[in-house]
């Protein structure tokens, strides 16, 4: 069923953050000549929507593009192409004092707190430096702000005084996340928080991504490798392959009924309880992949692929653009690879 232009003008003005046709492309080796020998496309026209309170998760293996469209999004990098708009405003137009204000709204928690803590610094310090420099706290109501933070992340005060190496590594991701948490930002960008986590300390820490959304009602971008932690923190999943998003809808629909062979083969390798189970359900396997051996219209465009079982009405669906070529090999019968968000609305 197609939502109704009213629904789709409701979605549009809640939308917090807003990404159109984003691009990021590396050269390569120079030749003699000072001409680039080729591009990588790192990110490749993305282009996605997060609204107010909403926990985006975007998915794919290892150099599918997840970072560095975060670090787009930070303005750690400028994009090559795109548009960006945070809270109706254009992101990217902003410069100087103005994008230093601004960045109190947006922060980031990173994949390994061991690095992105500075280990001659005590922890109270390092969550003080977001609130000084933001001018937030006077000195003597940083304290309490402080003491508040580290009990919001599950933390005693009393860890305000000691060193990053005299914490665990899920406690340093917990101050990692109070830091982040300190401006109290609109919007949270989670590069995967919890990969370099063990098993049981990183549940504890998507437990406490779960009640700090339900506790501030924050929205976020959660970036993982891992399909089912993404599956359980997200309202929303977004699948990204070479640079570009393959497939995106509900957390429900995506994991349960995946269009996408790139989605499918993601999902198999989650771990299963049931061995048999498992093996009942494995994906064939993808082939290797480049993006530096893409040549101009290695992707197809437009294209609409419908599974036996499709009704007649996916044909009017606005599909995305998709990697046919690369899963030809994979995928023998004609199927579904990928759709628009009213596809899955």
């Amino acid at each position: 069923m197609s939502a109704s232009p009213g629904d789709a003008m409701s979605r549009s003005a809640e939308a917090l953050l807003k990404a159109s046709g984003l691009a990021k492309h590396y050269p390569l080796r120079r030749r003699a000549a000072g001409m680039p020998a080729g591009l990588v496309r790192a990110v490749d026209g993305v282009s996605f929507a997060v609204r107010k309170g909403e926990t985006l998760g975007l998915v794919g293996e290892s150099g599918s593009g997840k970072t560095t469209v975060a670090r787009l999004l930070l303005r750690f990098e400028e994009p090559t192409a795109g548009a960006i708009a945070f809270d109706g405003e254009d992101w990217l137009a902003l410069s100087g004092a103005a994008l230093r204000r601004r960045r109190r709204d947006m922060q980031v928690v990173f994949q390994d707190p061991q690095t992105s803590l500075n280990p001659r610094l005590r922890i109270g310090d390092q969550i003080a430096e977001p609130l000084i420099v933001q001018k937030l706290a006077t000195r003597r109501e940083r304290a309490g702000r402080i003491a508040q933070l580290l009990a919001d992340v599950g933390l005693p005060a009393a860890l305000a005084g000691r060193f990053p190496s005299e914490l665990s590594g899920g406690q340093r991701q917990r101050v990692a996340i109070a830091r982040a948490l300190a401006t109290r930002p609109r919007f949270l960008v989670c590069d995967e928080p919890v990969s370099a986590l063990d098993v049981s300390v990183a549940a504890q820490i998507v437990n406490l991504f779960l009640d700090l959304r339900e506790k501030i009602g924050l929205a976020s971008l959660f970036i993982a490798h891992d399909l089912g932690v993404v599956a359980r923190v997200s309202d929303r999943i977004a699948v990204m392959s070479l640079g570009r998003i393959v497939e995106e809808g509900p957390t429900g629909a995506v994991t349960t009924k995946p269009l996408h062979p790139y989605t499918a083969a993601l999902l198999s390798a989650v771990p299963e309880p049931d061995p048999s189970s498992a093996l009942s359900h494995r994906a064939p396997p993808l082939p290797r992949r480049d993006s530096r051996a893409l040549p101009d219209g290695g992707r197809s465009r437009g294209r609409v692929f419908l599974s036996g079982g499709a009704d007649a009405g996916t044909l009017r669906r606005t599909f995305r653009v998709s990697f046919a070529p690369l899963f030809r090999n994979i995928c023998p019968i004609p199927c579904v690879i990928g759709e628009s968000k009213e596809s899955r609305a």
